[in-house]
């Protein structure tokens, strides 16, 4: 049983910053991309960023570059998600993700899923 358990969420002010885990157990992870992903109320789930297995490859979305950070320690199964001068807008709920070996910003190839972790950003 693939299991991905995101942690790390809360609230924070604008321009503040938090860090999002994500730790994965069940199964070998090696060479699988993660992802991380967001929904916020009356929104579809949008992707924010990935990285390969390697670390060697990421992408973020337009709205989080240059402000976000995507990595993972392969030692510990785990991938993180700093984020760093935190608006409103980013308030979400954020999820992990991983199945496709390359990063993809599509949803639909992600077939492992989190149940979440809530950020709340006020202003």
């Amino acid at each position: 049983q693939v299991q991905l358990v995101e942690s790390g969420g809360g609230l924070v002010q604008a321009g503040g910053s938090l860090r999002l885990s994500c730790a994965a157990s069940g199964r070998t992870f090696v060479g699988y991309a993660m992802g991380w992903f967001r929904q916020a109320p009356g929104n579809e789930r949008e992707f924010v960023a990935a990285v390969t297995w390697s670390g060697s490859s990421t992408r973020y979305a337009d709205s989080v570059k240059g402000r976000f950070t995507i990595s993972r320690d392969n030692a510990k199964n785990t991938v993180y998600l700093q984020m760093n001068s935190l608006k409103p807008e980013d308030t979400a709920v954020y999820y992990c993700a991983t199945g496709p070996r390359v990063v993809v910003v599509d949803s639909r190839a992600y077939n492992y899923w989190g149940q979440g972790t809530q950020v709340t950003v006020s202003s």
